[in-house]
């Protein structure tokens, strides 16, 4: 017998795999392309616009790079967009997962906006479209030709969508889709501007025609962008997982100093790739900006105990048989640490921002008190507070009582 909740929290598991998998691929991809860019011999006399000799593995690397192109088209040609595109399909399809068929609890906060799970799941594909044409049409205009001008445009755009975010989504999702945009960005570069200029190019090698420079020019100007927003898209992703980041009152604040510290931390290695200097005074701003961080995260706490909605999923775990029984367990065993005030020694917040002090917040998290109760023993942590096998029995035969089966 499967149970849905297995089967969700395993495929959850296994798009996360394959997604952290082509992300490192990209990444890599990425800035090792930056790294040998930025870092190429521009003094030696011939054709090509820079060469750079490189060691790795045991063998001598000789690589060269042409402004526009080679004379002729070489007879093998690598194309670098399959990272690109796995890793976008392979977030969103998480996204679909976690965020869309678990709305209610991860997608919506009705504390912040009484959304239907439709109206949420419309709002977040909509914001990715329409920020990508925003993006997109600032590039390609006059106010694009100067980019560091474009840059600071971006980044006011992202931090107005932070905010704007907050006032729709739960904390949680707030984070989790200004990474989104983000990466909605990054990979429409390369599949919208960066992929089509390159095919422009070979196809003029083809018909012996030379290439107009500008089609490459307009690729490296979005490949430097992805290139200052790769770090911020891994914390923010990172992100869901602390609350101290995504369930604070200002975290639209938080992703907006993320933003500078990605800018800053490029900044070091690019000036170092390209021998430029070595700019040391990017990590005592970056050590200044994760410390705000860290102050921001402390502002406007509000102590009291804010009611939680009841979704109808909830509701029908809350009038199952044995939850009395399953609400003593989670009070007698989990709560000194999932509660507004923690009490047990050493910890300070909710872990992960989950709190189970009141009937209402004990339905809403019933799978997770099954998968990590009950099914299995992950919590409480090595077992600190001595929950009973008999407790734990409880607890799945209550869950499973209520809960949809997949076959």
């Amino acid at each position: 017998m499967f149970e849905l909740a297995v089967v969700s929290d395993w495929l959850y598991f296994a798009v996360r795999w394959v997604h952290v998998i082509t992300a490192i691929a990209w990444i890599g991809s990425s800035f090792y392309f930056i790294a040998l860019d930025l870092g190429l011999n521009r003094n030696i006399p011939g054709p090509a616009d820079g060469e750079e000799w490189q060691v790795h593995g045991g063998g001598f690397y000789h690589i060269q790079k042409y402004l526009v192109a080679p004379d002729a088209m070489p007879e093998h040609l690598t194309w670098f967009k399959w990272e690109s595109y796995a890793t976008w399909l392979s977030g969103f399809a998480m996204m679909c997962v976690v965020y869309y068929l678990g709305a209610d609890m991860f997608l919506i906060d009705p504390t912040v906006a009484n959304l239907a799970a439709w109206q949420a799941i419309l709002i977040s594909i909509g914001s990715l479209a329409l920020v990508w044409i925003a993006y997109d049409v600032l590039c390609k205009s006059r106010f694009g030709d100067d980019n560091t001008r474009l840059m600071i445009a971006l980044y006011v755009l992202l931090v107005l969508l932070a905010y704007g975010y907050t006032q729709v989504f739960s904390g949680r999702a707030t984070m989790l889709h200004l990474g989104a945009i983000t990466a909605t960005i990054m990979s429409g570069n390369v599949f919208f501007i960066i992929m089509p200029n390159q095919r422009v190019v070979v196809a003029d090698l083809k018909a012996g025609r030379k290439p107009d420079p500008k089609y490459g020019k307009i690729a490296k100007q979005r490949s430097t962008h992805n290139n200052y927003l790769t770090l911020p898209v891994i914390f923010l992703m990172l992100s869901t997982h602390y609350p101290l980041a995504f369930a604070v009152e200002y975290n639209w604040i938080i992703a907006s100093l993320v933003f500078l510290m990605g800018v800053t931390i490029r900044h070091y290695f690019n000036s170092l790739h390209a021998r430029s200097g070595n700019p040391h005074w990017t990590w005592g701003a970056t050590a200044v900006l994760f410390v705000a961080i860290m102050w921001v995260s402390t502002l406007g706490r509000d102590d009291a105990v804010t009611a939680e909605a009841m979704t109808p999923t909830a509701t029908r775990f809350a009038q199952a048989d044995g939850f009395d029984a399953v609400h003593d367990i989670v009070l007698g065993r989990c709560s000194m640490c999932h509660s507004e005030e923690p009490f047990y020694e050493g910890v300070v917040w909710a872990p992960k921002g989950v709190k189970l002090e009141t009937e209402a917040q004990i339905a809403l998290r019933a799978r997770d008190i099954y998968l990590q109760a009950g099914l299995t023993h992950a919590m409480p942590p090595g077992n600190r507070t001595f929950i009973q096998p008999e407790e734990r029995a409880k607890i799945v035969k209550w869950y499973r009582g209520a809960a949809t089966r997949l076959w």
